[in-house]
């Protein structure tokens, strides 16, 4: 006798099970738009700041001594692009080796006040009391203490940087969720356990907004150092051409500062997405 079964209804695919584009990422029609977005709004937003910074020069509206046109810029620019370049990978370097002092003694710093509420105690009112202090003053006597040089533009930078880092690797340790917390017991994991496996990790969202918080201020202290003590770098370069009236070169430097940290800043966003993929799938859509 023939076995006769119900025959199976062919396998459909949802609408949100469609095929996985290469590198196992679903491809969505959404992404092609986000992306051109992603590029053109930047582009868009550059181009109303020049135009506003063109009428205010036009309607001098600033005296242009002060706020040159942006054609007078482009054109200092291009009278001098090997030199601005030059000193503009020198600020760079300073940025970065700065940037990377001041994290790696943040974290370590906030992993102690983290660990400890004694310490915790003990230092953080010494800690937001040099925070405080204005940095621009410290100048001075950091070329006095150090002498010319990168030593008290890296001081600097570290000084302006390390704050936000201590303060969002603390706060991220400290505010492990509490479902993760009950986790962990429920596991009788170690210490160490806990905080390699859970706490650290949970932390990271957090410690990456102190990054990202330092990263511009890293450009300020490397500029604010290199009028101090600087022997080369963009702001050598705005003080002494500002000081013989060039200001169309000085602003010239000043834009090269200000993308150097957009860059820098668009990295550190990269780097924080590609260690973080979770992130974006548990958080708002926006």
């Amino acid at each position: 006798m023939t076995d006769v079964r119900p025959r199976q209804p062919e396998a459909t695919l949802a609408p949100e099970q469609s095929p996985a584009a290469p590198g196992g990422r679903r491809w969505r029609a959404g992404d092609l738009r986000s992306g051109t977005a992603a590029a053109l709004l930047p582009a868009a937003g550059l181009l109303v700041a020049l135009g506003g910074w063109w009428l205010v020069a036009r309607l001098e509206l600033i005296h242009p001594a002060a706020l040159p046109p942006p054609g007078d810029v482009l054109t200092a620019f291009s009278a001098r692009p090997a030199r601005l370049l030059e000193h503009t990978v020198a600020t760079t370097g300073e940025i970065l080796l700065g940037f990377a002092l001041s994290a790696v003694a943040g974290v370590l710093i906030g992993l102690a006040l983290a660990a400890s509420r004694t310490v915790e105690r003990m230092f953080t009112p010494l800690l937001v009391a040099v925070n405080a202090v204005p940095k621009i003053t410290l100048g001075p006597l950091l070329v006095v203490a150090l002498g010319w040089g990168q030593k008290p533009i890296l001081t600097m930078v570290f000084l302006l940087c390390f704050f936000p880092i201590v303060l969002s690797t603390a706060t991220g340790l400290t505010t492990t969720p509490a479902e993760l917390a009950e986790l962990v017991r429920s596991w009788n994991a170690s210490r160490w356990q806990a905080f390699r496996k859970v706490r650290f990790p949970a932390a990271l969202p957090q410690i990456f907004v102190g990054l990202k918080v330092a990263m511009p201020l890293a450009a300020i202290g490397a500029v604010i150092g290199e009028f101090q003590a600087g022997e080369g770098g963009l702001g050598y370069v705005i003080q002494q051409y500002a000081g013989i009236g060039d200001t169309a070169t000085a602003w010239a430097a000043i834009i090269l500062v200000a993308l150097v940290s957009i860059v820098l800043y668009a990295a550190l966003v990269l780097i924080e997405r590609r260690s973080l993929p979770w992130l974006r799938e548990t958080t708002s859509s926006r």
